[in-house]
């Protein structure tokens, strides 16, 4: 039971992790590289309001999510917009920068020493059968989830949503039927900066965190929506638990073989699913429900 429980709760962060790279993949056809810095910059800014304002690094998360969608924001409507139409390596190049440059801010501003948020749950759990589930790792599974559904939800009973889908189907048609392509591509990628805010939020009470970390989240986000596909939210969730298996159960069945090598083998199961079907396990032509 244990692995299982590991699994889904382990699938469940990784969801929240990819899920604002997918969005911004899927909407304006950006990889993001500076999204990894987005998640540690969320987990920097929960556990100096969890620390300095002694509230719940839960509600912390609020003051993550609020700070990156103003980060986004103006990130993307005073940088990214003005090279929005370049070929996709100047975007790329831009927030490899972008990453670059974030990432040497929270060293200065914080050191490279590991940090975590205390939580006053830490340690609580519950026990089902042989397996313990810990409060914190399931209050965040749930978080994941409900920040999926409500994406979900988002775009597609919306206008705001509609018109965010319409732009990704449709740039030149989206902006015939008078939408604002630059306020649709801001605000689509400071939702995006908001959940990662939220994925950091999360991350700072599970493990620990220093501002170079960022990279491998991204490497990670990359692969995940690459699993699931670009079609919609919810292939976020599947990619994420199709990693989380790899990692979880492979040093299960290969014990001796396995350990060490969960991301080497998570990462070669990605690149056989980018040749056998490139648009992903759930991929569909555009970002949709």
């Amino acid at each position: 039971m244990q692995p299982i429980v590991d699994w889904l709760l382990l699938g469940s962060f990784y969801a929240a992790v990819a899920l604002g790279f997918s969005l911004v993949w899927g909407i304006m056809n950006i990889i993001n590289l500076a999204h990894g810095v987005f998640i540690i910059t969320g987990a920097y800014i929960a556990y100096q309001v969890a620390t300095n304002l002694h509230l719940s690094p839960f509600l912390a998360l609020f003051f993550s999510m609020g700070m990156l969608f103003a980060l986004g924001w103006i990130i993307q409507y005073g940088i990214i917009n003005r090279v929005i139409r370049g070929p996709l390596l100047v975007t790329f190049l831009l927030t490899f920068g972008l990453e670059l440059l974030l990432t040497d801010t929270l060293q200065n501003l914080f050191t490279s020493d590991n940090r975590f948020i205390n939580s006053t749950i830490e340690g609580a759990g519950i026990n089902l059968g042989s397996a313990h589930i810990s409060l914190v790792r399931f209050i965040s599974a749930a978080i994941a989830i409900v920040l999926t559904a409500a994406l979900a939800a988002f775009l597609s009973r919306t206008r705001l949503g509609n018109a965010i889908l319409a732009t990704g189907m449709d740039r030149d048609a989206a902006r015939l039927m008078g939408i604002d392509i630059r306020q649709i591509y801001a605000l689509t990628f400071a939702i995006s900066a908001a959940l990662a805010g939220a994925a950091g939020a999360l991350l700072g009470q599970m493990q620990a965190f220093y501002p170079t970390r960022g990279e491998l989240f991204t490497l990670r986000s990359f692969a995940i929506v690459v699993l699931g596909g670009l079609g919609t939210p919810w292939a976020v969730v599947a990619g994420g638990m199709v990693f989380a298996f790899i990692e979880t159960f492979l040093p299960v069945v290969l014990p001796r073989v396995g350990v060490g090598y969960e991301n080497a083998v998570a990462f070669a199961v990605f690149v056989i699913v980018l040749l056998v079907r490139p648009t992903g396990l759930f991929g569909k032509a555009f970002y949709s429900q």
